[in-house]
Order: C-alpha cells, then sequence, then structure tokens
C-alpha cells in the first residue's frame, strides 16, 4: 500500500498520531497476513498488537519511508513465526491461493486436499519457505531476512520443500486412481 510520505516521515519523528495512521491504513492487510500464518483470529490479534509495539518502537530506525509497508510486514511474519515456534504449531495456509500457483490446471478441491496433506508432511521450515515464495511473492534474499536464515539455506530448503511436495502431490494423485 502507498502511503503519503509525509505520514511516514511524520511517525518516524515521533509523531504517535501520524504513526497511528499508518496502522490503521494497513489494518486488514495486517490482519488477513496474520491470520493466514497463525491461523486463528486471536492468535493473529496477538501477533498484530506485538507488530504495532515494536514498529511503534524501532520506526526512528526506518531509513526509507517509501517501504514502510515492507518493512511493517517483515516484523509482522517475523512475530507470527516467533508465535509458532513459541507454541510449536504448523503453519496454516490459504489452500486456494498457493494451489492457483502450483497448478492451475487441477480439479480444485481434490487439489485442496492434495495440497494440503502434502504440506502438512513437510517440516515447518520448508512450509515458511513455500509460503513466502508462493503466496507472498518474497523475494529469497526477502525470505532470507525473514526467516533470519542465510540465503544459500532458504534456496537449499525451497528446492527440498519442492521436490519433497512434488513426490507427495504424485503419490497422493497415484494412490487417488487407484481408488477411483
Amino acid at each position: 500500500m502507498k502511503h503519503d510520505l509525509y505520514t511516514v516521515k511524520r511517525a518516524i519523528n515521533g509523531d504517535a498520531d501520524a504513526f497511528e495512521e499508518l496502522l490503521i491504513k494497513e489494518e486488514k492487510m495486517l490482519y488477513y497476513k496474520a491470520l493466514s500464518y497463525v491461523g486463528k483470529k486471536e492468535d493473529a490479534l496477538d501477533a498484530i498488537q506485538e507488530t504495532a509495539c515494536k514498529a511503534f518502537l524501532a520506526i526512528g530506525q526506518l531509513r526509507n519511508p517509501e517501504y514502510f509497508s515492507t518493512w511493517l510486514f517483515r516484523i509482522l511474519i517475523r512475530e507470527c513465526c516467533s508465535l509458532l515456534r513459541e507454541r510449536d504449531q504448523m503453519i496454516v495456509y490459504e489452500e486456494s491461493e498457493l494451489l492457483k500457483r502450483l497448478d492451475r490446471k487441477q480439479n480444485e478441491e481434490i487439489d485442496s486436499f492434495h495440497l494440503s496433506e502434502a504440506l502438512s508432511r513437510l517440516n515447518s521450515s520448508y512450509q515458511t519457505t513455500i509460503i513466502l515464495f508462493y503466496y507472498h511473492d518474497l523475494s529469497i534474499k526477502d525470505i532470507a531476512e525473514v526467516m533470519e536464515k542465510p540465503v544459500a539455506t532458504v534456496k537449499t530448503n525451497l528446492r527440498r520443500a519442492r521436490k519433497k511436495l512434488k513426490s507427495e502431490l504424485e503419490r497422493s494423485y497415484q494412490l487417488n486412481e487407484k481408488v477411483t
């Protein structure tokens, strides 16, 4: 979302009202992004609250006001991942959106089940990498920054996750064809 740079600069200089105005503009995006990660309304709201607090305390360090939304999104992703690590949960994702990106030709209802099953078999690091890359369109460098891992590790995770996801989906389809 494009913000008025003047408002962002006011927030950077300590104007709490300007910061609140920016958060209100990002409200829906923050909620839906957090919900897609943590899966529960209460957890999403907790992640947003922590994000807002950390962002408010750190906004003075934002160097490029034009990247306010990206900066805020990264803080949110880190909070969601931290919340999941604390609770040792799997990441919840929006299957239909991920399916459209992975394979637009398949029937969505069948694929949703198969993809859900296949993704549930991936470890949480692979899941996070796939979701950030395909669903949130983050670059490998941005994913490395969000996950606080080296770029090479993210590339390896993405390659391995794709390979495992492909083999799981193929196996699932073969089993389904034998049943039907």
